[in-house]
């Protein structure tokens, strides 16, 4: 997360168009900047089961990070000219990579956004989102600041959200999301290709599309001026304060 933080400050003060792909070790749930994680999750029991929490420097709703591909975007607001038109066409994009692996994926149509009470990330597609047959199988969140945006999200490989449902404290009143398990909104790749889908596959897959693009994924080896602006961030994103203060 302060890595994706250092991206979004790059692109407000330099105008740098940056993307990047990774994964996480451990597993972790992320909830977002504003969400009411502390409300909506029971930090005694997510402790208990020794699992990793953060809160994302972007908004939006819980996701549980497994086997997924995660993405960032940090662009200046005019490469894509609102955070509307910017999420359609970054997702627009991401579709073109996991048509390359083989999945029909759309875009979902336009809807009202779920609030922040609504349960997690994956409860419901909202409009611009990927979808196949129907499932979702990526989940996004947005910033803006001055003259910039970031976006990353999840691309679901081989895990669903089942975790995400399973550790709220009780389920969201106004969610239309059944029990995991029972007729879920999303589906991992995976299951909707009928095939195992690696990191690695999926990976490439975003690369090419970039190179096709006339895009440069951001390198992850040093020297790096994101890893050197990132280290402003650590503390916060390491701080269980930071992660259950709303």
């Amino acid at each position: 997360m302060a890595i994706d933080h250092a991206m979004f400050d790059l692109a407000e003060e330099t105008g740098a168009h940056l993307w990047r792909c990774y994964r996480w070790s451990p597993f972790c749930l992320s909830f977002g900047r504003h969400e009411p994680a502390a409300r909506r999750y029971d930090r005694d029991q997510i402790a208990a089961a020794g699992i990793d929490c953060v809160r994302r420097p972007t908004g939006g709703r819980a996701v549980w990070h497994a086997r997924e591909l995660t993405y960032a975007v940090a662009a200046p607001m005019t490469a894509y000219g609102s955070l509307r038109s910017g999420y359609r066409a970054i997702h627009t994009r991401l579709a073109v990579a996991l048509g390359s692996l083989g999945a029909t994926a759309t875009l979902a149509a336009d809807r009202a956004t779920p609030g922040l009470g609504s349960g997690p990330c994956f409860a419901v597609p909202v409009g611009g989102e990927i979808v196949v047959a129907g499932r979702k199988v990526v989940g996004s969140a947005q910033r803006r600041g001055d003259t910039a945006l970031l976006q990353h999200g999840s691309v679901l490989l081989e895990d669903d959200q089942a975790p995400a449902f399973a550790l709220q404290r009780s389920p969201a009143s106004d969610s239309p999301v059944p029990p995991p398990g029972a007729g879920q909104p999303e589906a991992p790749l995976a299951a909707m290709l009928g095939r195992q889908v690696g990191f690695d596959e999926a990976a490439a897959a975003v690369a090419r599309m970039l190179q096709a693009e006339g895009l440069g994924a951001l390198g992850s080896q040093p020297p790096n001026e994101v890893l050197r602006r990132a280290e402003r961030h650590y503390d916060s994103y390491r701080s269980a304060t930071w992660t259950w203060e709303r």
